[in-house]
């Protein structure tokens, strides 16, 4: 470690754990479109029960290193940043909608392109282009002005609150939640006999619990030069653009190794199940839905301080008040937006 420059080694902690995050989505089926679609319009909740044991493990893991010291939450953009309900709530709609349009949200189009999607990088490109036009670009201002953010004076966290309202600990908290999260997963018949799901859906959690935990580590050593932060995929996108363009951006950081960590365990996973081919996009009116979608996730994932795995995963593992706020909110967009699609494939 001595020999490495602190953001490399930050951006080797999210090479490892996004690389599970990838190989989760391609052997283990995680995926937030894919488990609404299957829930809603193909009968089976098994993908969307998977949810469950990821986000039951994800909190109590996070918590049990918090209470040793060894995760700062304090330092999350989801407790450092005061919450705006409205921006979850808008930013949130607008994501799943643009999610649905696109096919995929950005973890999503990260593994589709990992499994030879040419047209999943497209919208790669241009929700990260447009993550970035509303984070400093032309949009920032008017999302300021909309949606203002300004710093928080205390932890806006479900943990918290049962300690201050029930006189629990916030450990306890923290695993009556994950308790009954892992209970509704595995109340489900088709969850509790695929243990395929039951491992990745593990997997995918401790992955979300390691980057924190490496990152505090990272900011302990470098006195706050390194975020505490965890997997998130919308002005990452935009960061490890700018980062292959110019080397700039901040130069090598955990957002790059996510990225580059995901894309590699897609291909590997889509390899091991001999799932990777090439693909390109055939219909213009297909490919302009895309970009519009990738447009409306990069806007709303700013927006609403994260995607469907930066809030709806990292910030949930933390128990921000954010995090269920904006994942409903993004779970109501892309059924808005599935009903758009499907009416509009019917013929008259």
């Amino acid at each position: 470690m001595d020999m490495l420059p602190i953001g490399a080694i930050a951006a080797l902690i999210g090479l490892a754990t996004g690389a599970v995050l990838g190989l989760s989505a391609r052997l283990g089926d995680f995926c937030t479109l894919g488990a609404i679609e299957s829930a809603v319009y193909g009968e089976d909740q098994t993908r969307l029960r998977m949810w469950g044991v990821v986000l039951g493990t994800a909190i109590f893991a996070t918590h049990i290193l918090a209470g040793a010291g060894m995760i700062d939450l304090r330092a999350t953009l989801y407790h450092d940043t005061a919450w705006n309900p409205i921006a979850s709530v808008a930013g949130g709609l607008l994501f799943g909608y643009g999610m649905a349009l696109a096919g995929n949200c950005g973890f999503g189009a990260l593994v589709r392109f990992g499994g030879g999607d040419m047209r999943a990088l497209v919208v790669v490109v241009v929700m990260g282009l447009f993550g970035f036009i509303t984070l400093g670009g032309p949009l920032a201002n008017l999302r300021q002005f909309l949606f203002p953010q300004s710093p928080s004076d205390s932890m806006q966290s479900f943990a918290t609150l049962g300690e201050r309202v029930l006189g629990l600990p916030a450990i306890a908290v923290a695993g009556l939640i994950s308790a009954g999260l892992i209970y509704w997963a595995f109340s489900h018949e088709g969850l509790r006999r695929s243990s395929r799901h039951q491992a990745w859906g593990v997997a995918a959690g401790l992955s979300v619990t390691f980057a924190l935990w490496g990152t505090t580590t990272l900011n302990k050593i470098s006195f706050g030069d390194i975020p505490v932060e965890g997997h998130s995929f919308t002005a990452p996108l935009g960061r490890t653009l700018l980062w292959l363009m110019t080397s700039s951006s901040g130069g090598l950081s955990f957002a790059v190794g996510s990225v580059a960590g995901v894309l590699g365990g897609a291909f590997l996973g889509s390899a091991l199940r001999g799932l990777f081919r090439w693909e390109a996009c055939e219909d213009p009116r297909e490919l302009g839905r895309q970009v519009g979608g990738a447009a409306m996730m990069g806007i709303g994932g700013v927006v609403a301080l994260g995607c469907s795995v930066g809030q709806g995963v990292t910030g949930f593992a933390t128990l921000a008040y954010s995090a269920p706020v904006t994942l409903g909110a993004i779970y109501i967009g892309a059924l808005w937006g599935l009903k758009r699609l499907i009416l509009g494939a019917q013929p008259d």
